[in-house]
């Protein structure tokens, strides 16, 4: 195996990869390697750690450009943090790599020259990144959204989001949300991604890279039983103005990590928060919309906050059913984000 290629192209595919490289991990210590294979494509580089794996392509030329030459087809594996610091740190434009009797490749760039212990490609795991299963085309703006609003609330609070996309198939997969940010981080400049559901993976591709994950098996709790159907209470307020208020109540909630209570009536909204170390601290709104009778409710500040920010609005509802349900917070020009807190008993 044998190839000159410019060093950043080289060093930005090292990058992708090897964020599905675990370090740490010794379960499958081949693991802590990339497979570097250059076939009559170009050159692909794979990262695993078996959850998460990432495969990025590099083309010969891209826009006329030469990037790879002076080739020899072939394959090897080599330790994933130690070649990208070596690419990272090499400050000529071309990076010679040669695989000399498939256990050194040598590397050459300028006056440095590294002879770096290499693993025959065949010990590298058989990964399946064939696309089975249900597909659909998402835009990058649409993917991105589903991301943002919702990976936040995993394991956390309950968040649904909705999208239309032009087809009618029906399908549920649970995707770990750290993977769906992971693939949301890679997608940069891609304008789109091809999403493949199969019973056992998920696949997002997009330009010259591949992502697969595993499926959490079992099924996900029917969000549509949490959502409460009829409500009692309604406040409508400026969501700059609310979490402003928080943030500045929340300093003195210290003893009750980060809970604050909201007093409700139709003449006065209050946020407040108390500390028996520190003291007391609490703020009205001037401008906000209430309808229901008087209503006292305590939250986790952060959860409360960051799902506001998530929605992205200028104004906010909040919809209650009860001092002690979970209650919604919505944007109220758009339907199809759908929140959920439950508040925290304070007595």
């Amino acid at each position: 195996m044998r190839f000159v290629i410019k060093r950043d192209e080289l060093l930005k595919a090292l990058l992708i990869a090897g964020r599905a490289v675990n370090s740490k991990s010794s379960a499958v210590p081949v693991l802590a390697n990339l497979k570097l294979e250059l076939d009559e494509k170009g050159l692909s580089i794979t990262g695993s750690n078996y959850e998460l794996t990432i495969k990025t392509s590099i083309p010969y030329t891209r826009n006329d450009v030469e990037i790879i030459r002076n080739t020899k087809e072939g394959a090897t594996l080599v330790n994933a943090k130690i070649i990208t610091d070596m690419a990272r740190k090499i400050d000529v434009d071309e990076i010679n790599f040669e695989v000399v009797d498939s256990t050194i490749a040598v590397i050459t760039a300028g006056k440095i020259k590294y002879n770096l212990n290499c693993i025959k490609a065949n010990e590298y795991p058989d990964i399946d990144l064939e696309p089975n299963g249900i597909q659909i085309n998402l835009t990058r703006v649409e993917f991105s959204s589903l991301v943002s609003q919702t990976a936040f609330a995993a394991s956390l609070k309950e968040h649904r989001k909705q999208i239309s996309i032009s087809t009618d198939l029906r399908f549920s997969a649970n995707v770990p949300a750290k993977m769906m940010v992971e693939v949301d981080h890679l997608l940069e400049n891609a304008e789109s991604v091809k999403v493949a559901l199969s019973d056992k993976k998920a696949l997002f591709e997009f330009e010259s890279t591949i992502v697969a994950t595993r499926l959490i098996a079992g099924d996900y709790p029917n969000t549509k039983n949490i959502v409460p159907r009829i409500t009692n209470y309604e406040l409508q307020v400026n969501a700059s103005d609310f979490l402003k208020a928080i943030d500045r109540v929340n300093i003195l909630s210290i003893d009750r990590e980060n809970v604050v209570d909201l007093s409700l009536s139709e003449d006065v909204v209050e946020i407040s928060a108390k500390s028996t170390q520190v003291g007391s601290a609490s703020e009205k709104l001037d401008v906000f919309k209430f309808t229901g009778s008087n209503l006292q409710i305590s939250f986790n500040s952060e959860f409360v906050s960051s799902a506001i920010k998530a929605l992205n609005s200028e104004d906010v509802t909040f919809l209650f059913v009860g001092e002690m349900k979970p209650f919604v917070i919505k944007n109220p020009e758009d339907e199809s984000v759908v929140q959920i807190v439950t508040p925290v008993r304070t007595y």
